[in-house]
């Protein structure tokens, strides 16, 4: 049997379709690239927005059209979708062998079992249950970096959001089971380490009685065959100086923090349900300047939330503008259903939250250049991430570049370089988003 796996979404749902192609793999499935190969097909979806839910539900689509030929013998359908819609799905598709919930994911071997004996399949564990990080990984980031995940869930309940809902309350990975998956990431040759939850800077609070990310940095940092760690989901009322020690004293973590702060309008952060003021941010991003020269601080933005007026907006812009964030993605907003800002009666016309977003983004890319000529000269580490075709240039990503989300360094060299290969490069340009250097 083979068995084609499609994983959509963030790095956290990427996490669990590669404990579940962990687990398959173990019960002897073989994996395949191609559709029309499949006798198995599990695609593990998104609905953080509305986007996301449209590529799922389109995927879904798709694949049942091999199930409906017969090519494909078993259609599973797991996941943020399949958690919030499943009764949806089950109507809508019939296609649709099983379908699991979040935090059901170790059932996927019992679920390809049961379809392939003709049997629908349907499995949704308490969104309370406790997260493991104990199952083998198939790693599908290249092999040099991976993702951790420390923790489940979500307590914050912002008024837009439907992660509690899909993914339950916030659970911390015990600290003995991230040491010991990183320990086994490392040895298979993971050099990035990048640590991912709904928000990693509440970790341990609900384990140890207090915050305790700067203390499983300490940890990690001893860890041999690691050169970076890498911090993302930090909401910004809970960074304190106990987690800027930790970055400045562990030589592997990066000098990067993902900080989504989404607007800066007092009226709109209220709203929204956040636990920060514009003057709460301002002070919070320059002590991290202050304690860390040079840091690069990632953020993301809502566009066009509603009650968001042109006044708000301007307001947004004057704050990117003074704030100069080194990364930044502004997205329009996306009003999801059974949300509390959903049944907000001032909702935003799309055309106005798609002008707004493109002017958020406008601006970015001034701030970005200017950012980048600062560069030039400056000699970085460069982790290479493959080759440009028919070029003696390679790809690469700085410490202030995660993956998938950030710019990349263009490194000339008619040395060969190899994947996952750290070089110390010297910046020589820029163009647009990313760098250029030369091979020291």
């Amino acid at each position: 049997m083979k068995l084609l796996f499609i994983s959509l979404g963030c790095d956290k749902n990427l996490v669990d379709s590669e404990y579940m192609l962990g687990m398959l793999s173990d019960d002897g499935i073989e994996l395949t690239d191609e559709e029309t190969e499949a006798d198995i097909i599990v695609i593990n979806t998104c609905c953080f927005i509305n986007d996301a839910k449209e590529e799922s539900i389109n995927t879904i689509l798709e694949m049942a059209e091999y199930r409906k030929s017969g090519s494909c013998s078993s259609l599973i359908v797991t996941g943020c979708l399949a958690q919030r819609y499943q009764d949806e799905i089950q109507k809508e598709i019939p296609q649709v062998d099983a379908i699991l919930g979040t935090s059901s994911y170790d059932a996927i071997c019992e679920a390809v079992h049961e379809t392939l004996q003709h049997h629908t399949y349907r499995s949704f564990a308490p969104l309370n249950k406790k997260p493991e990080g104990k199952s083998r990984r198939v790693l599908t980031t290249g092999g040099h970096y991976a993702y951790l995940k420390i923790a489940e869930g979500c307590n914050k309940n912002c008024t837009y959001c439907v992660i509690p809902s899909v993914r339950g309350k916030y659970r911390s990975v015990p600290m003995e089971e991230l040491i010991a998956q990183a320990k086994e990431l490392a040895a298979r040759g993971v050099k990035e380490l990048i640590l991912a939850a709904q928000e990693t800077t509440l970790y341990g609070i609900d384990l140890y009685g207090e915050k305790s990310l700067y203390r499983l940095l300490d940890e990690l940092n001893r860890i041999e065959g690691l050169c970076w760690i890498r911090i993302l989901y930090c909401y910004p009322e809970e960074i304190d100086d106990k987690l800027i020690d930790s970055i400045l004293r562990n030589q592997k973590v990066c000098h990067y923090l993902d900080m989504p702060i989404q607007h800066c309008s007092d009226f709109l952060l209220k709203r929204m349900g956040r636990k920060t003021t514009k003057d709460e941010l301002v002070l919070r991003i320059r002590r991290l300047r202050e304690r860390i020269p040079d840091i690069t601080l990632r953020t993301t933005l809502i566009c066009g939330f509603p009650g968001e007026t042109e006044e708000m907006h301007e307001e947004l812009m004057q704050f990117v503008n003074d704030m100069e964030f080194d990364r930044l993605g502004a997205f329009a907003y996306s009003a999801e259903e059974g949300t509390p800002a959903a049944d907000f009666l001032d909702q935003v016309s799309e055309e106005q939250k798609a002008k707004w977003q493109a002017e958020v983004m406008e601006l970015q890319e001034e701030v970005i250049f200017d950012q980048n000529e600062t560069m030039k000269g400056q000699v970085l580490d460069v982790f290479i991430e493959g080759r440009v075709t028919d070029e003696d240039a390679y790809i690469g990503r700085t410490y202030r570049d995660a993956p998938n989300v950030d710019g990349y360094l263009f490194v000339h060299s008619q040395e060969e370089l190899l994947t996952g290969e750290m070089v110390r490069v010297r910046v020589t340009g820029a163009y647009e988003y990313d760098l250029i250097g030369e091979l020291l």
